[in-house]
């Protein structure tokens, strides 16, 4: 058997990035682990296994280059129009695309996340 577990994103500022994660999208930390050099926090949604991965490298201090960002991590959300407003009100969403139904914010390091309505 073969499932997905988690995915990565590195970050520049760990605090900032926890914040971002539990106002936009409800993610807290399910586990993490701390080295002197690096910091990884796990966060979860309280539903799934599924999580995101956060490192904080100590001695990093420009900006990830995220390329063309043609890749994202997506959520589906039975509170679409709720999480919209959150999301407008913070100014965080890049994107929208209103023909598909679906919206991008973007995180304090630049990566896309999309917003797709739970299909009923």
């Amino acid at each position: 058997m073969i499932r997905f577990d988690h995915m990565n994103f590195n970050v520049l500022d760990l605090d900032k990035s926890l914040q971002f994660y539990a106002d936009a999208l409800d993610l807290h930390p399910v586990r993490e682990h701390v080295e002197e050099d690096f910091r990884i926090v796990f966060l979860g949604d309280g539903k799934s296994p599924f999580s995101l991965e956060l490192t904080w490298l100590k001695d990093r201090e420009k900006p990830y280059d995220l390329g063309e960002k043609e890749y994202h991590l997506a959520f589906t959300t039975d509170r679409y129009d709720e999480l919209h407003s959150r999301h407008e009100q913070m100014g965080v969403i890049c994107y929208e695309n209103p023909s598909m139904g679906i919206y991008f914010i973007a995180d304090p390091d630049g990566y896309w996340i999309e917003i797709v309505p739970e299909k009923a």
